[in-house]
């Protein structure tokens, strides 16, 4: 690769990179999400920091993506390339290297498919592990995608060890915010015993009548406890196979 040598014009330098806040990079992606964005300003807040400016960071990174013909462009570059722009540093060559090769491995790396969530055995299966031990009830909320696919998993509370308390508009938040088609709600009993308390049974009729109301499907909710503490064997409790929802 050619050396590349940029100078700072004399406009540019007159008028010191000054933008309104509102054009900055950062506060755009923070203000319209990062899909909002353009390549130069992505790699604008990349480049920002250690005393560029963005009105800076933008001219570089536009200098960046001319040379380079376009953001695709950048994928074949070394730190060395980088460095041999006027600007950056041996530390930012490095970091934008970096960026590349994780999204070639990104790109590269075999996907597995989401865990599928369709039966309260492999609710409870998932679960298990991450409820082994716990000394205080913790109550989560899977949110679905159509093919009741994962999501994301939100850990909506931390209770004390004899009870958690929730509220419909924590669990259904997170799943509106990840455009979910229907949600699990999990929550552990410590004693390992997942028989439904009288306040379990009262916050499922809640959250059945806020998933109407919103309309995202509650799929169910499954109570995680032991196997060896469970008078049916089973180590879980759900409330779709007993019929209350």
């Amino acid at each position: 690769m050619n050396q590349v040598t940029f100078t700072w014009g004399e406009e540019s330098a007159r008028q010191e990179f000054k933008m309104a806040v509102s054009e900055q990079p950062q506060q755009r992606l923070e203000t319209f999400g990062v899909k909002a964005v353009s390549d130069t300003e992505l790699l604008a807040i990349i480049l920002q920091g250690g005393g560029t400016c963005p009105g800076q960071a933008v001219s570089m990174a536009s200098r960046l993506l001319a040379e380079a013909g376009s953001i695709a462009g950048l994928a074949c570059w070394k730190s060395t390339d980088y460095r041999q722009v006027k600007g950056i540093g041996q530390m930012k060559g490095l970091q934008l290297a970096a960026i590349g090769e994780i999204a070639r491995r990104m790109m590269t790396s075999p996907r597995t498919a989401a865990p599928c969530f369709e039966t309260p055995e492999r609710i409870a299966a998932h679960f298990a592990p991450i409820a082994f031990g716990l000394e205080v009830e913790k109550f989560w909320v899977l949110c679905l995608n159509r093919k009741n696919r994962l999501i994301r998993r939100v850990e909506v509370t931390s209770g004390t060890a004899g009870s958690t308390l929730v509220h419909p508009r924590e669990v259904f938040r997170e799943a509106i915010k990840e455009a979910a088609s229907a949600v699990v709600c999990v929550h552990n009993h410590p004693s390992g015993d997942p028989a439904p308390s009288a306040a379990d049974v009262r916050v499922t009729r809640v959250l059945r009548e806020a998933a109407r109301t919103v309309e995202i499907d509650l799929l169910d909710h499954v109570i995680v406890g032991s196997s060896e503490s469970d008078p049916t064997g089973l180590g879980y409790y759900s409330f779709r196979d007993a019929g209350l929802l």
